[in-house]
């Protein structure tokens, strides 16, 4: 493995993170930070507990999941983008290093940048809300598999786009929706039993739920099943990011 090479590209991501700081980390954890109000405090007043946990509690995991899975996507997403539309992944292409070391360069930072920012939040939740944590190690373990796992299918998502239109296409139209109804401000209980079996069939159900039981013990879907949907997920970008650079396609066009 060329370690020189993926060191390369992650410490130059990296640098861009920094150089943007306030739209890379302050502005997802400001935007956070206000979903936090909004509904910690004004629909919380009404609802006092979900599930034996306060609901200003309940949301946190819901409302980190949602800036992770955003931005892993979209960090990814840019980060790969951005050289096919200078024409600089030409050189990378040309260069004596396989599509793995590739992947992981790009897509270990941007999971680096969005797990900062989970962690960010986490810490900013804490001055809201007393919010311990039950199974720590299992936290950590969620919140780096879903950056991880959403950060090479934003690596896709950037290889896929043509344009700076379509790569704001799914974040926007696809990952923010399926958040929102993965149960992120609320338990699937809460829903009627038609809707709890539709809820079933969106991925992001068992990622929230899986991270909200190491929190609090209390999940809408077993943890194995999230931990299962998670690795299926991996594998098949992985497969996916596999053929596109065998293939080349949308990298050689």
């Amino acid at each position: 493995m060329n370690l020189a090479a993926i060191r390369a590209i992650y410490v130059s991501e990296m640098a861009r993170t920094f150089r943007t700081l306030l739209q890379s980390v302050v502005s997802p954890v400001i935007s956070t930070s206000l979903y936090f109000v909004v509904f910690g405090a004004a629909i919380g007043s009404r609802i006092d507990q979900v599930e034996g946990v306060a609901y200003g509690a309940f949301i946190v995991p819901g409302l980190i999941m949602l800036t992770v899975l955003t931005q892993s996507v979209t960090n990814a997403a840019f980060g790969i983008y951005f050289p096919k539309f200078v024409g600089t992944i030409y050189e990378t292409l040309s260069a004596p290093v396989s599509f793995w070391e590739v992947m992981v360069g790009y897509v270990g930072a941007a999971a680096t940048k969005a797990m900062m920012i989970g962690l960010i939040i986490y810490a900013t939740a804490n001055l809201f809300v007393d919010l311990p944590i039950a199974h720590p190690g299992l936290a950590f373990m969620f919140l780096a598999l879903t950056c991880i796992s959403f950060s090479m299918f934003g690596f896709i998502i950037g290889i896929w786009a043509k344009n700076f239109e379509q790569l704001q296409l799914v974040p926007l139209l696809v990952i923010t929706p399926l958040v929102f109804l993965g149960g992120s401000f609320y338990s699937v209980s809460m829903l009627p039993p038609a809707w709890q079996t539709v809820t079933l069939f969106n991925p992001v159900l068992y990622l929230v739920s899986g991270f909200r039981w190491a929190f609090f013990e209390t999940s809408d879907v077993a943890v194995g099943a999230s931990l299962a949907a998670i690795a299926l997920f991996m594998a098949a970008c992985l497969f996916a990011i596999r053929t596109i650079f065998a293939t080349g396609w949308r990298l050689r066009d």
